[in-house]
């Protein structure tokens, strides 16, 4: 490859050098070399945390979307639940537990949890108290039971659990 610089050292090989001006722009030359490669380096490591930067933002635009789906499937889930708590020939039932324990298994697979938290200490942030149990004076709430159950996808809680409380 043929630069600028190149030429300029092979003329430097060939005679030396005793101008001012030409010291002058082998020096200028070096100069904007480095400036160049410089730029170029700020340039290269801009692009790589842009690249970095739209793929956590694409990741993030699945997840929400995901997100936005599963919350409109946990009613069906409900009623799934709700239709399997009813009386029914058992080769309808066994076909509805098959269809259900399918459905469940993607979503588990794609990062959903159930949550039930019978027995666990009331917390406001993750379980919704819809009946409260009188109980002994002071003690801490705890849930007694658990109404509808609810659900976490991968950390995040989309829906509290509906309870009831007891002391």
């Amino acid at each position: 490859k043929t630069t600028i610089v190149s030429i300029v050292t092979q003329s430097i090989k060939k005679e030396p050098i005793n101008e001012p001006k030409e010291i002058e722009i082998i020096q200028k030359l070096a100069s904007e070399k480095t400036e160049l490669i410089c730029s170029m380096q700020r340039l290269q490591a801009d692009f790589e945390n842009y690249r970095k930067r739209v793929g956590r933002e694409q990741t993030l635009l699945v997840e929400r979307a995901n997100e936005a789906l599963i919350i409109q499937v946990l009613p069906v889930l409900d009623n799934f639940e709700l239709s399997l708590a009813a009386e029914m020939p058992e080769t309808v039932r066994k076909g509805m537990e098959l269809v259900y324990a399918e459905l469940f298994a993607v979503l588990e697979r794609n990062g959903l949890e159930r949550v039930v938290p019978d027995g666990e200490v009331f917390d406001p942030n993750e379980h919704d108290a819809v009946m409260h149990d009188e109980g002994d004076g002071d003690a801490e709430l705890v849930v007694a039971q658990t109404m509808r159950c609810g659900y976490r996808l991968k950390g995040k809680l989309l829906r509290p659990a509906m309870v009831r409380v007891t002391r």
